[in-house]
């Protein structure tokens, strides 16, 4: 048990091992988009199956999320993310096995099903040490461990896949999952006073609370976060999957540099991440400005893939750093918002629904962004489709904004202790 003379220094310990879990367990499925190449030679696949390989491992966590959501506020963290990580790195070691595509389709399923528990249950592990003054802060740097992951990946699984094969990345992955799994249950430890019987007091059983919890999804500040996260998270799986083939296809650029571009816009993601979640901490027109930014940063620079100047190799390299920045930056503000718009005790299910509404989008974009690319033979249906549904999620935001003006109040958290000064929208 810690002290709470402690829990001001424990709590970036805390910071630290979530963050690292979510890099760990995320590290095989951030790092298909570096091994596309790879994998579309040795598996004969083509870009729309390269696509539906990562939907694969998001597919499970469309149920997940919310099961999740729910099992975090019933019980501790540490069990639930800790279990949810081994099931992932379980599944990279039978996946390593598996004699073709549809068996690594499989074995993805199961990594997704596993990794439902991780993101959520690292978000709610930092809400709950951090007040409102600095978890903006502290929630973009665990965010960060997304695309940091995604970028040691990128930067790994190639050389792995080159000199062993692919199924070597899948044991690789394994064991970093591991590793993940195996730090944060033996490090993680709940802030003091926090306690599970609350938490099942407060909720009841699952059948009879079901309904009323669903209910949040249809609450105007639970659909302005479902736009601007369902559009955000399609240009980061666009980006993702796309970054490496257009600029070995539209610029000339080689595979292995193309691959370290990649690496370079996960790292401006997780600068990204920080930064922006950082000033969202002291913005006085609250943290949803901070994704607004990023929505408008987006749409500029995918605009910019849509012209001509978007085949020189340089001009396109740096937009897509740009467009790591700010199209993988978005989500630590976002899910400091998320978890400061969540009723007393239900930050867990918050951010397990409004994730699993994410999913969707993660799901779906990728086989249809490199199906559309393979129909076409070019990718400006790809960024023109993102770009549509960006500024229509943009619109549609703005629109509410000025029909409803936001209500000032201190956000609770799991504490009951809320923090002056700060705005919260009700969920």
């Amino acid at each position: 048990m810690i002290g709470r003379d402690d829990a001001a220094r424990y709590r970036w310990t805390v910071l630290g091992i979530a963050t690292f879990t979510q890099a760990a367990s995320g590290f095989f499925v951030q790092g298909i988009g570096a091994m596309g190449i790879a994998l579309q030679r040795e598996l004969g696949l083509s870009t729309a199956q390269l696509g539906l390989l990562i939907s694969a491992a998001q597919l499970a966590p469309l149920i997940g999320l919310p099961v999740a959501g729910e099992l975090l506020d019933r019980y501790d963290e540490r069990w639930v993310v800790g279990v949810g990580a081994c099931v992932v790195a379980v599944a990279l070691g039978v996946g390593s096995l598996a004699p073709g595509y549809l068996w690594l389709l499989c074995a993805l399923l199961v990594v997704g099903a596993g990794y439902s528990t991780v993101q959520p249950g690292g978000s709610k592990s930092v809400a709950s040490w951090f007040d409102a003054s600095r978890r903006g802060f502290a929630m973009g740097v665990r965010q960060a461990g997304l695309p940091l992951g995604a970028a040691l990946a990128s930067a790994v699984l190639p050389v792995v896949a080159g000199a062993l094969g692919w199924r070597a990345t899948l044991v690789t992955g394994g064991l970093v999952a591991l590793l993940g799994a195996g730090v944060f249950m033996g490090f993680y430890r709940r802030p003091p006073g926090q306690v599970t019987t609350r938490a099942r007091e407060l909720h009841g059983s699952l059948p009879t609370q079901l309904g009323a919890r669903l209910r949040m999804l249809r609450e105007p500040s639970m659909a302005r976060i479902m736009l601007s996260g369902t559009s955000l998270i399609s240009v980061q799986c666009g980006v993702g999957i796309l970054t490496v083939l257009y600029l070995h296809e539209v610029t000339s650029v080689g595979a292995g540099t193309a691959a370290l571009v990649l690496v370079a816009v996960q790292i401006a993601g997780v600068v990204g991440r920080i930064s922006l979640a950082a000033w969202s901490d002291r913005a006085t027109s609250g943290r949803y400005a901070s994704v607004r930014v990023c929505m408008v940063a987006v749409i500029a620079g995918m605009t910019v893939l849509l012209t001509p100047a978007g085949r020189s190799p340089a001009l396109a390299c740096c937009t897509f750093v740009w467009l790591g920045f700010f199209g993988f930056g978005w989500y630590g503000p976002w899910v400091a918002h998320v978890t400061e718009s969540a009723p007393l005790g239900r930050t867990g299910l918050a951010l397990g629904l409004a994730m699993s509404v994410n999913q969707i989008a993660i799901v779906t974009v990728p086989p249809v962004l490199g199906l559309l690319k393979d129909v076409t033979g070019g990718f400006a249906p790809a960024w023109g489709l993102l770009i549509a549904m960006t500024l229509a999620a943009l619109t549609v935001s703005a629109s509410a904004e000025r029909r409803r003006r936001p209500v000032h109040r201190p956000p609770v958290d799991d504490h009951n202790s809320p923090e002056p000064g700060t705005t919260s929208c009700p969920v």
